[in-house]
């Protein structure tokens, strides 16, 4: 896994049928389905990602440790005949966020990291840039370095098989999406960068880990792409332009871009040619799911008797409300906005949900209710018009579930002509 990724950046000069790689950064199966099925269509490596918020030895948010995980993905890959050579695993935001405000942060990351590598994840992203316990914000390249060997150094004792690579960075944005208002992010500069890397590799040398370093293979900075709950910062090559020299003369290092998602089409091929190879999407994927399951709910409503409804939006808000740790530390204002934001946020903290039980119930309600509906193409042309122009075509099914991957295939697809133009 992790010499297809090495391979896939080494060659990416030179081979015009393969410039980059989309990372797919999510845990629900039917993105995870979705996504395998776009990289069989193009014939090309899907790398999948864990967060450490989703999955950890804790379970996570889905409930599932790296091992679990690991056998979902490769479940859905067998089901789907899509070969798990061709599958890359990461680890994202790999360091102490979970647990932050612990002081045994550091202890709780480097057992995560272990079980992540002893899972077979060959990517893994070592990001010990936030503050912990007391700390303050910013933390110091230094020690945010000296954290990244450490995770290094546990990843490299539990690893049984194929050695990891690596992405460091100190300039991390928030995962998820920024929570305050956005009008224009600072670029991180061609100083700041070089110094994250000279410290990186300084640190790593004293812990004993130079055979590792040509392993790390990217670093996390800020090309000025971000969104919040409402806009997106669109990228502007020109500004990221000096950060090109950094990689001129990092001998084949390339960037990681996070918080890639909902940028216009033409951003994602601008990225990879300025070095951005790795281009982060999860937040878009889940909100494109929840659109195309909210717009069958509104048919559903038109087709069926109230007693007979799966009530999904409703059921999903009662979620949110009973279980608001989720959200509402992210989403601020009067009740009336924060019931806005719930929905339709950008950040879509809403996907934290899908696994609740009654939120799940209800989502097999509304396919079992429309499974063998005959849904008129005109509600569809009402409520679901991209699915309803590829069904006149030819090209989609009238099937729920095959609507919904139609959608998030609709949100992936830039990624993928950027990352493997055809």
């Amino acid at each position: 896994m992790s010499a297809l990724l090495q391979n896939l950046i080494a060659q990416r000069r030179n081979d015009p049928t393969s410039k980059g790689i989309y990372s797919v950064c999510s845990a629900h199966p039917w993105v995870l389905r979705a996504s395998i099925r776009q990289a069989k269509a193009d014939a090309s490596p899907l790398l999948v990602e864990a967060t450490s918020n989703q999955v950890n030895q804790q379970g996570g948010y889905t409930g599932m440790r790296p091992a679990d995980f690991r056998e979902l993905v490769y479940k859905i890959a067998d089901e789907e005949g899509f070969s798990r050579s061709r599958l890359i695993l990461g680890g994202d935001h790999l360091g102490p966020n979970p647990w932050r405000h612990s002081a045994e942060a550091m202890l709780l990351a480097i057992e995560m990291v272990k079980e992540y590598a002893a899972a077979g994840f060959t990517k893994l992203h070592l990001d010990a840039s936030m503050p912990c316990g007391n700390e303050t914000a910013p933390v110091a390249d230094e020690v945010v370095a000296e954290r990244a060997a450490q995770l290094c150094l546990a990843a490299e004792q539990a690893c049984t098989g194929e050695k990891p690579v690596y992405v460091i960075g100190t300039e991390v944005p928030v995962p998820g999406g920024a929570t305050e208002s956005l009008a224009e992010l600072e670029v991180t500069s061609r100083e700041a960068a070089q110094r994250t890397l000279d410290i990186h590799r300084e640190v790593f040398h004293r812990h004993g880990l130079d055979p590792v370093w040509p392993r790390v293979i990217a670093m996390v900075v800020q090309p000025g792409v971000e969104f919040n709950h409402d806009s997106v910062v669109d990228y502007i090559p020109a500004k990221a332009h000096s950060l090109k020299a950094v990689l001129d003369d990092a001998g084949g290092l390339i960037f990681e871009a996070h918080s890639t998602d909902y940028q216009r089409p033409i951003a994602y091929a601008e990225l990879v040619d300025d070095g951005f190879c790795i281009l982060k999407v999860g937040p878009a994927l889940t909100f494109a799911m929840r659109e195309v399951l909210y717009g069958l709910a509104l048919v559903e409503t038109e087709l069926l008797p109230a007693e007979k409804h799966s009530h999904l939006p409703a059921v999903v808000e009662q979620a949110m409300l009973r279980n608001p740790k989720d959200w509402q530390g992210h989403y601020h204002g009067t009740p009336e906005q924060q019931r806005i934001l719930r929905t339709y946020s950008y950040s879509d903290r809403l996907r934290y949900y899908w696994n609740d039980a009654q939120v799940q119930t209800a989502v097999d309600k509304l396919v079992a209710n429309l499974e063998d509906a005959d849904i008129p193409e005109t509600l569809l042309s009402a409520y679901l018009p991209l699915q309803y122009l590829a069904i006149r075509e030819g090209s989609l099914k009238k099937n729920v579930v095959e609507m919904v991957q139609h959608g998030i295939r609709y949100a992936l697809a830039p990624y993928a002509a950027a990352c493997f133009p055809r």
